[in-house]
């Protein structure tokens, strides 16, 4: 029998795991591997900083029953049709109105009255009222809104400075640690949840900048706008999705994580709107093939594929071919990373970009320009010939000319970029698009000349997505239209 010396004792070898567990035991505190014993003192010193978020607005829109689609000749046709034109409206009779509210969460940050909530809480309300746990109610202005992020600030006018919370650090938090939800769920006032944080940067494919915590503390509808709070009583997420076939929870929750957060709402406070850093460039995945064919030792990093001209990259040096693996002395391990982190960037700072060129890593300086409306952040679009052709997802696209739909019979009334020639190893290839086949749509984008397509392309790519929906109208098939998902690979 196998046995083990431990103070001085001969143990057998089951004897000895059993001492070795119980003199560890004081190492793992029985509390923390089961949770806090209690979290009351906690919630109840930030609850009083977590508001109720009510938004209305009016609905103008037309509230009649349609007319059923019924054959000719059906026996109830003439009914509907007698009962339908008796509902016919009036024009002299003002258009029923209905107010539709909804309900969501919010907290505090600054006993002055300024108000975090989510975007949707109260995009296109009329009013906002903000109801605190003491049962005051204060209407509400918005200060300023973030649709990419899904982040709102408002402003309320206190008779007395507000309890408040503070933002904590998110990158500190661990997968297993501890979180507090505090919010609205379904319209029943403050509730308080308890979990881990399931997983971090997590990218649920909602916007450019995805880099979510996941949490299984429960979080419902009305939790939207809703603080994600640590141990210590800080701010660590904010509430703003959950994945459900019912509605309600079942331990998979989203929040904006307070690194993210914190730079919006700072600018949303001071500007009333983000100010976003710009790099002017186009950027793409580097997969394993990719990595292979630049001579890198892993894929890593964010591909230059195009850079904008008179953009902050061309002025640096940066061309297309580079890999950035660094920006800013932060690590892109991914293409969506650098969207993000360039997002994050101050207007106007000068920052070492680290990039792979001929096998080789070099840094350059670049001085960060502001995003304007229109422009993507890392995904910049080309200010080139729009009528020029161009080659994109192996296929080469010309705009559309008197000459091409002559030699291709393509209808006067279809528009589009038209397909001149096709990889045969491309994706286009794969899904059979050939020669004289018109792009009409992609990406929920109407294409009216080839830069259009590849300017949805680099949109796509920058946000991480894998495919896209395009609308072609096969000519070979009289202009019959057809769906094609095609990988952005």
């Amino acid at each position: 029998m196998t046995v083990l010396r431990i103070g001085g004792q001969m143990l057998g070898a089951a004897a000895a795991v059993v001492m070795l567990i119980s003199q560890m035991a004081p190492a793992m505190s029985p509390a923390r591997a089961a949770g806090p014993e209690s979290v009351a003192d906690i919630a109840e010193r930030l609850t009083p900083a977590v508001v109720n978020i009510s938004s209305s607005q009016v609905d103008n829109g037309d509230q009649s029953v349609p007319m059923p689609d019924l054959p000719e000749g059906s026996p109830f046709r003439e009914f509907f049709e007698e009962f339908f034109n008796r509902q016919d409206r009036d024009p002299r009779q003002p258009q029923r109105q209905r107010r539709v509210s909804s309900l969501g969460s919010g907290f505090v940050i600054d006993p002055d009255g300024i108000i975090v909530t989510n975007n949707h809480v109260i995009e296109q309300a009329d009013e906002v009222e903000v109801n605190f746990a003491d049962g005051t109610t204060l209407t509400a202005e918005v200060v300023g809104r973030d649709l990419k992020t899904d982040l709102a600030v408002l402003r309320v006018d206190p008779p007395a400075p507000l309890p408040y919370v503070e933002f904590g650090d998110s990158e500190a938090i661990r997968v297993g640690d501890w979180v507090m939800a505090i919010g609205n769920p379904f319209g029943l006032g403050g509730s308080v949840t308890l979990g881990i944080i399931s997983a971090r940067n997590r990218n649920i494919n909602s916007g450019p900048y995805d880099d979510f915590i996941q949490t299984d503390a429960a979080i419902n509808r009305g939790n939207s706008g809703g603080p994600l709070f640590n141990m210590d009583g800080a701010v660590v997420g904010i509430n703003t999705a959950i994945i459900s076939p019912t509605g309600g929870s079942i331990g998979i929750g989203f929040a904006i994580p307070t690194t993210i957060a914190k730079n919006v709402i700072d600018q949303l406070v001071e500007f009333g709107v983000t100010r976003r850093g710009w790099l002017g460039v186009r950027i793409q995945s580097v997969g394993d093939d990719i990595a292979e064919s630049l001579g890198l030792d892993q894929a890593k990093g964010a591909l230059i594929a195009d850079v904008t001209p008179t953009g902050p990259a061309e002025s640096s040096g940066i061309r297309p071919g580079d890999v950035v693996v660094r920006f800013d002395g932060k690590e892109v391990n991914e293409m969506r990373d650098l969207p993000r982190i360039v997002a994050d960037t101050p207007v106007g700072k000068t920052v070492v970009v680290e990039i792979m060129r001929d096998g080789r890593l070099q840094q350059v300086e670049v001085e960060i320009g502001r995003l304007e409306e229109g422009e993507v952040i890392a995904a910049g679009q080309p200010d080139g010939d729009a009528e020029a052709e161009r080659t994109v997802l192996g296929m080469t696209l010309a705009p559309l000319s008197d000459e091409l739909r002559q030699q291709f019979n393509i209808p006067a009334d279809t528009q589009g970029a038209v397909v001149m020639q096709v990889d045969p190893g491309g994706p286009a290839a794969e899904k059979s698009i050939e020669p004289g086949d018109v792009i009409a749509e992609a990406g929920e984008r109407d294409i009216l000349k080839p830069a259009d397509l590849e300017a949805r392309v680099a949109e796509l790519q920058a946000e991480g997505r894998g495919s896209i929906l395009m609308l072609v109208r096969k000519t070979a098939r009289d202009g019959d239209p057809s769906f094609v998902a095609l990988r952005l690979d």
